[in-house]
């Protein structure tokens, strides 16, 4: 009886020790759950509510080939993006585009040109940044325009460079005095001078703002130079027209270094009419100004705090914020960009492109027309508006990796994506600005060729004329003095063409561009076939054996995974049970050695 009674004390003894051991199991689960729940709430919520999905979004969009999807060369060494253009059988400008891609999803930024099916037409990869990608006249000859330089001390310090038609740097620019060009605009008028604009780190009272009382400003200046002397024309401040206590940005933690210096008013245009008039975007103010070419007076405030206009259509005229790309489309019209909001934290924000019209006798605005993207599209920094002389309106969305091409009505005619858009608002893709021009590019380097035993793979970075590429054979007779003779001719298509080998090509060759007329523009250099058993064969099969490779790795590694998983699972209920087994209950008059345990 005593053993039985000791044995009983011991299962009791051994099932309090385990159900308190389960209880403290559950507990610490429950603080994990708990602490994770919170870590999940902090950190992830946030951005999962950053994300855009929305109803009809295609798998581009959703991000099934990347968030910033793009193509890769066998001949060049850069990409180019993978554009989406909807809707079906969109009518899209036929002349090329003009961005220059950054962000965390792009290897190579700088500035790009595409042509209106999304093909890369050049590209060139620049340090630092690149903005404001565009096409200028000066002294009648198209020049290619971009600010490059770096943003370290949260201000542009750059400068502005002009390519000719061959890609050459022809000019740089630079402010005049000593000032870093910054980053948002630049602009050539038609007298052949340029607008520039600076950021200028100054030292101000900032209290009425609740910063130090000698604090730093980053004041909005803007020059006008005359380009072939580098004289002076005309320079303007902000800070001498425009108090601290117009912004719409709070000073927060900034102001207290130059480095960190309070971006109270932030300038990112100007234009100039042939009034002699400037018309200036201020971001922070939320205000456009009409600057007097003469005084440098301010004439009149669009928007903002010091707004001049009355509102005849209900608002909708002077209720745009954070505003980017104002110009002159007429004595009294102007069109800008209206971003609505600075942060992610305004999700129901939604951006816009406007043209306004004024009437200057009874100080009224009136919202001529607006452009807003099919899916709601909110750009929280950068962007533009183009009038293109069809009539059609352009519209770049800045930080959402987007352009869209409207009628004059607002409709929607073409509408290109170059980043997957729900996951516009981390800006892992962005242009500051989108263009479309007619444009022509002869290139002085030589085409870029690869070559496969089967194969030759040829493009021509910035060739715009280039119709068909000639296959050159040679003749075989002299080393010393080679002649060739065409044996081949194929069609370019798109950036890159692959030109299969015909039989004639048996050692030495090359390839030669065709202009649509007929006329050479340009031949690769020497070329040798390779031959059939050469190693490696093309960097296509190559990369297709890459990706088999992976998959084939990837899909073992999963097997195994689940096989170990099953295996250890059937294990451990197996040894569930613990070290003593179950038995059946014996009665009083067993044996007493039976119910010893064993």
């Amino acid at each position: 009886m005593f053993l039985r009674t000791s044995s009983g004390l011991r299962r009791m003894s051994s099932w309090l020790r385990g159900n308190c051991l389960n209880r403290l199991r559950w507990i610490a689960l429950l603080v994990v759950a708990l602490g994770g729940a919170i870590v999940f709430y902090l950190f992830a919520v946030p951005q999962l509510l950053r994300l855009r999905f929305r109803a009809g979004l295609s798998w581009y969009d959703l991000g099934a080939q990347g968030l910033g999807p793009d193509r890769n060369y066998v001949s060049f060494d850069q990409e180019s993006p993978i554009v989406e253009i909807t809707p079906p059988g969109a009518q899209c400008d036929p002349r090329y585009t003009f961005l220059a891609p950054r962000g965390d999803s792009v290897a190579h930024p700088g500035p790009m040109i595409l042509d209106s099916a999304g093909e890369l037409v050049w590209t060139k990869w620049n340090w630092g940044t690149t903005q404001d990608f565009k096409l200028q006249r000066y002294k009648g000859e198209d020049f290619l325009t971009y600010w490059q330089g770096d943003t370290d001390d949260n201000y542009g310090r750059g400068l502005w460079y002009m390519l000719d038609s061959s890609y050459n740097q022809r000019y740089v620019v630079s402010p005049v005095g000593l000032y870093d060009g910054d980053l948002h605009d630049f602009h050539i008028t038609a007298n052949d001078t340029a607008l520039l604009m600076i950021y200028d780190p100054i030292v101000v009272d900032l209290t009425s703002v609740g910063g130090p009382e000698a604090g730093w400003l980053y004041d909005g200046v803007f020059q006008e130079v005359d380009l072939e002397t580098g004289e002076l024309l005309f320079q303007w401040r902000a800070s001498d027209h425009y108090s601290l206590s117009d912004s719409y940005d709070p000073i927060g933690n900034t102001g207290t270094g130059r480095t960190s210096g309070y971006d109270y008013c932030h300038i990112n245009s100007v234009d100039k009419d042939d009034q002699g008039r400037y018309l200036v975007s201020m971001r922070h103010l939320h205000t456009i100004a009409c600057i007097d070419g003469t005084t440098g007076e301010v004439s009149w405030s669009l928007g903002g705090k010091r707004n001049d206009f009355t509102d005849a259509s209900d608002g909708a005229a002077t209720d745009f914020a954070w505003q980017h790309d104002a110009r002159w489309r007429g004595p009294n019209r102007l069109s800008l960009f209206d971003n609505a909001a600075y942060t992610n934290d305004h999700p129901d924000a939604v951006s816009r492109g406007m043209i306004v019209d004024l009437d200057m006798n009874a100080q009224q605005a009136t919202l001529a027309q607006s452009y807003n993207h099919p899916q709601g599209m909110m750009a929280v920094s950068q962007g533009n508006l183009q009038v293109l002389d069809t009539g059609n309106v352009l519209v770049g969305w800045g930080h959402s990796a987007a352009y869209t091409e409207f009628s004059p009505e607002g409709e929607v005619v073409c509408n290109v994506h170059f980043g997957a858009s729900a996951f516009f608002t981390f800006g892992r893709v962005v242009s500051y600005r989108a263009f479309k021009f007619d444009w022509v590019g002869h290139p002085t380097s030589t085409p870029d060729t690869a070559l496969t035993p089967e194969s030759v793979f040829v493009s021509w970075n910035g060739a715009t004329e280039v119709a068909a590429w000639r296959v050159e054979a040679w003749d075989g007779e002299s080393v010393s003095n080679m002649t060739f003779s065409a044996v081949d001719q194929v069609t370019r298509s798109g950036f890159e063409t692959e030109i299969y080998l015909v039989p004639e090509v048996t050692s030495f060759f090359q390839l030669r561009a065709i202009h649509a007329n007929g006329d050479s523009l340009g031949v690769t250099e020497l070329l040798q076939r390779l031959p059939a058993s050469a190693a490696g064969g093309s960097s296509r099969t190559g990369h297709s054996w890459a990706m088999w490779t992976i998959v084939i790795i990837a899909l073992g590694c999963l097997v195994c995974g689940v096989y170990f998983a099953v295996y250890r699972r059937r294990r451990r209920r197996s040894r569930s049970v613990g070290p003593y087994q179950l038995v059946a209950h014996k009665d009083e008059d067993e044996d007493e050695h039976h119910r010893l345990p064993l």
